[in-house]
């Protein structure tokens, strides 16, 4: 498989309802107009070129737990390969919202 087709099919790793998600929670936080959701589609688009579906989904669980708290939880607040995932989100966030905001 060549480069180009290699990161052509990790692009398309994200699931549609994956990106939906994502477009619905940014324009929940950032209006709800016609060019919010042409940035919150990019920026969804530039984190998909960046970091895999897999990685993406483990830094959403990892944030998930941490939102429900509690004893059983701690973990996610402390693991180095917690804290890793969640790290590589929030890069591959920054740089699509250089991109796209």
């Amino acid at each position: 498989m060549g480069v180009a087709q290699d990161a052509a099919q990790r692009y398309n790793d994200y699931p549609t309802s994956a990106r939906a998600d994502y477009v619905f929670a940014c324009m929940a936080t950032n209006g709800r107009s016609r060019q919010v959701l042409e940035k919150c589609s990019c920026s969804i688009d530039e984190i998909a070129a960046i970091l895999p579906y897999e990685k993406y989904l483990e830094a959403e669980t990892v944030l998930s737990m941490r939102r429900v708290g509690g004893e059983r939880m701690a973990v996610f607040n402390s693991a180095a390969a917690a804290e890793a995932f969640v790290a590589d989100l929030r890069r591959a966030q920054a740089e699509a919202e250089v991109v796209c905001f």
